[in-house]
């Protein structure tokens, strides 16, 4: 018979309501022993700490408790983390490094949404499809578009993605049926890998000033943190949408509130600082801001994609066999 590694889940059971199909369950009962069916959401009792002491393989996902030293001196036999989400920066010490424990996680299939929301974004945006829809409801009738919105449509307009993150590569790779010219901003690759990518690499300035839609795709690190600032906004063409994705911190909120209030740009914001408004946030009641409640990322059905990819991953592990999305976790401090 079959290895089957004794786990333990660690999550907010509530933010993955949708995440384990009835065969997806009966999968990882198929493949792990688990030491108690329902997840944990700390470490703190002594019964989780039992419970930590004994496993192998932890599943990890979005509220997961914080797994540091302390806790992973808890845990010897511990071999894998599987995180059911995207990003484990929110939860894991960097310590696990020296422990000799693999971690691998699902940000590859969180990313195909993110990506998908974006593309949808864009070729509204440049069809001014926000903007347009409130002059229809206000009047009531067909007026003469390109007075509503100049430069009204999708052929040859000029794509700008900031960060050739994996969410960020993927856009591009969308974009590349249409009649764009996609720039990229990133100071960690070179025109080659641009190029290679369908994408003419530029810096960020110039990108923000030649670009009808910018789309952020960069990680928030201390370097990032504000970058799209009233400067880099006030360089952006009459009319360019702005989306984000990404992070709120990469935008000066501030800075988005008053260019957005001139009616100067559009935007389209997933995401913002802090992640939830202000109940009097002007971003709210902007005719020219598509707002949504941080939606691009995997959400119902679409998170079962992600489970789909851990549980390979795990089966790869039972198996012997090299982890396809393992975390490089030398470079963490540089991910999303």
């Amino acid at each position: 018979m079959p290895h089957k590694p004794k786990t333990l889940l660690a999550f907010d059971p509530r933010a993955h309501a949708d995440s384990f199909s009835d065969a997806q369950s009966a999968r990882l009962d198929d493949l792990v022993a688990l030491l108690a069916p329902a997840p944990l959401t700390s470490f703190d009792t002594p019964e989780a700490r039992t419970l930590l002491g004994q496993a192998e393989i932890l599943v990890t996902g979005w509220g997961a408790p914080h797994l540091g030293p302390e806790e992973l001196a808890t845990a010897p036999h511990l071999r894998l983390v599987a995180h059911l989400a995207g990003s484990v920066k929110p939860f894991l010490d960097p310590s696990i490094q020296s422990r000799g424990v693999a971690v691998t996680s699902a940000a590859d299939a969180n990313a195909v949404p993110v990506a998908e929301y974006t593309l949808a974004a864009i070729l509204f945006s440049n069809k001014r499809l926000f903007r347009l829809r409130t002059a229809y409801h206000e009047a009531r009738h067909a007026p003469a578009w390109a007075k509503v919105a100049p430069d009204l449509g999708n052929y040859r307009k000029a794509i700008g993605i900031v960060g050739a993150s994996r969410i960020g590569r993927r856009v591009i790779s969308l974009l590349k049926p249409f009649d764009f010219e996609i720039l990229l901003a990133d100071p960690f690759i070179g025109s080659a890998e641009a190029s290679r990518l369908g994408a003419r690499l530029v810096d960020l300035d110039a990108l923000m000033a030649s670009a009808d839609v910018v789309s952020l795709h960069a990680p928030l690190l201390p370097e990032t943190a504000g970058m799209i600032d009233s400067r880099r906004l006030a360089l952006m063409k009459s009319g360019a949408t702005l989306i984000n994705t990404a992070r709120g911190a990469l935008i000066n909120q501030d800075a988005l509130i008053a260019e957005t209030s001139s009616g100067r740009i559009d935007a389209v914001i997933d995401v913002t600082e802090p992640d939830v408004l202000p109940t009097n946030s002007p971003l709210f009641d902007l005719a020219n801001v598509f707002l949504t409640p941080h939606i691009a990322g995997s959400l119902g059905t679409e998170t079962q994609r992600m489970t789909e990819l851990i549980l390979d991953e795990i089966q790869r592990y039972v198996g012997g066999e090299p982890l396809q999305h393992a975390v490089a976790l030398a470079e963490l401090e540089h991910q999303a």
